[in-house]
């Protein structure tokens, strides 16, 4: 089992705060001022990957930098994430699609073979640990709106 140095948990937690907001208000800011935020926003995720130590925050649809797509299932359509230094650790976030759930996020990544825990939901959120060596995945479903989201957290076991 490999130990996250404190400055990469912080980083992973740290973007997992910071990519929540800037996903959710994203399309409608674009609609609003077009070019001019996109162009902000990539000032901005600079600054946080540089005030972050080389992390790297995306709004745009696009896994994070070296997101392990073969090793962690995801469910729905990737609205963007975050990634810590050094592959310690990444955040995604999906829209789920209509019929999709919590069960159904835990399903995929059961049927990879991860082992859960700390699971709790209902019909319109979620949230559960999942662990495969070497790989720790927090889950989380949330309604918000009539639109349902998940969220990754992974982090090196």
């Amino acid at each position: 089992m490999t130990n996250l140095s404190r400055r990469a948990r912080v980083s992973v937690f740290a973007i997992a705060l910071l990519a929540l907001p800037a996903l959710t208000g994203c399309s409608v800011a674009e609609n609003m001022v077009g070019g001019v935020v996109s162009e902000a926003q990539g000032q901005l995720d600079d600054a946080v990957s540089d005030a972050l130590g080389g992390a790297g925050i995306t709004t745009d649809g696009e896994l994070p930098s070296g997101f392990p797509t073969e090793e962690i299932p995801l469910t729905g359509e990737v609205l963007g994430g975050g990634s810590a230094p050094e592959g310690a650790g990444w955040v995604v976030r999906t829209e789920l699609a209509a019929g999709d759930d919590f069960a159904t996020a835990q399903a995929a990544l059961e049927d990879a073979g991860y082992e859960s825990s700390a699971v709790n939901s209902d019909a319109d959120s979620g949230f559960g640990t999942f662990t495969l060596t070497p790989y720790t995945v927090v889950l989380t479903v949330a309604t918000d709106a009539d639109v349902m989201t998940a969220t990754y957290v992974v982090t090196k076991a």
